[in-house]
């Protein structure tokens, strides 16, 4: 006996089906109402002022500040009115993990989405433009640095002994006394200190390659003499020359001091910009030094216990004094050649040569020097 067939639920899966259709449009429009107010959050300022109004705000991004105490400070500050709703778009983003720290400089008006990337891109660092004079010391660097709030002094001071940073570049000693290299240099606001040494050494090896290959034929005539050599008369002759053309003729006169048997006493150098050195970089080190205020005393010139002390002390110092500029560094890769042993400041930056110690005493007297 055959048995009846079921009927055909025609009408429960037409329900379902439109069901079904129904919940995908409501998804659909759900999503699309969210994605136009995500959009409108985006595109539209949540800060508000009169037409044409623009002011600029700047916040510091500590270390260790949280995304809510950020948006916290930029809804006190007026540049957000809903810091909720954008710390949840920062969290979906995946961008609250990546604040950067320093001062940054928001305006007002600002949509949500321009406050996000200002807040975690380079877009609002404030860059700091300064110029690092030839012949400064690390020391008077550091100063520097931190007055223009780029760094800290004294983490600067410790970047630049980290062994580390010195053999990535090719400094063969203690600290990068003489190749950070003078220019002027644009920086992010509390810009790490090893980024700041390693631009400076950076360019101080871009600079030194530019010149070596320049002076190949004469640095070849200089045997013996080694990079660190060359930086360290440089950074003397950076000292002591105010005028540019009169860098390779003083240059001309230490070469002569350090190899001519008729400048006595033998191969001393005689700067006192040397002398000074010590006293900043080693005051311990010297009884001289004690309360040194940048002025020489004729104590400090016959102080030997003063390592820096040319008047003293033979050859070169233990280290550059300086960070000299290129053109210091080619004076004493190409030194003029003359007779010339002695000279003294005569007035304006210049200075008067000698070729003798009695001719030297006659220009110590006209110009009123010691």
């Amino acid at each position: 006996m055959e048995r009846p067939e079921e009927p055909i639920k025609v009408e429960s899966d037409v329900g379902a089906t439109i069901a079904r259709a129904l919940s995908l449009l409501t998804l659909i429009a759900v999503l699309g109402l969210l994605g136009l107010l995500g959009w409108l959050f985006v595109i539209y300022p949540d800060s508000k002022g009169p037409p044409g109004y623009v002011e600029e705000v700047v916040i510091e991004v500590s270390e260790g500040m949280t995304l809510r105490q950020l948006a916290s400070q930029l809804e006190s500050e007026g540049v957000l009115n809903k810091p909720g709703v954008w710390s949840l778009y920062m969290r979906m983003r995946g961008l609250d993990r990546h604040l950067r720290q320093g001062k940054v400089r928001f305006r007002v008006p600002m949509t949500p989405e321009e406050v996000a990337r200002y807040a975690t891109t380079r877009l609002g660092r404030i860059q700091i433009r300064l110029l690092i004079p030839e012949g400064y010391s690390r020391f008077e660097i550091a100063e520097r640095l931190e007055e223009y709030g780029v760094c800290d002094a004294e983490e600067f001071l410790d970047a630049t002994e980290d062994a580390a940073i010195l053999a990535s570049y090719g400094v063969e000693a203690n600290d990068a006394e003489g190749y950070l290299f003078p220019d002027t240099y644009e920086f992010d606001d509390q810009t790490k200190p090893r980024r700041v040494v390693e631009r400076m050494l950076a360019n101080w090896t871009r600079r030194n390659e530019e010149l070596e290959e320049k002076y190949a034929a004469e640095l070849a005539k200089l045997k013996g003499w080694s990079t660190h050599d060359i930086v360290t008369l440089a950074s003397i002759v950076e000292k002591e020359a105010a005028v540019p053309a009169e860098r390779p003729r003083i240059a001309g006169v230490f070469w002569n001091r350090l190899n001519s048997k008729r400048f006595l006493p033998r191969r001393r150098l005689q700067a006192d910009p040397t002398v000074q050195y010590g006293c900043m970089a080693v005051p311990e080190a010297a009884p001289s030094c004690a309360g040194f205020d940048g002025r020489i005393t004729r104590a400090m010139l016959k102080d030997a216990e003063n390592p820096y002390n040319t008047y003293r002390h033979s050859g070169l110092p233990p280290g550059p004094i300086s960070n000299p500029g290129a053109a210091s560094v080619a004076a004493v890769m190409d030194p003029d050649e003359h007779d010339y042993f002695y000279f003294v400041a005569r007035g304006g930056g210049e200075h008067h040569f000698s070729k003798t110690l009695r001719q030297h005493n006659v220009a110590v007297r006209r110009y009123g020097q010691r």
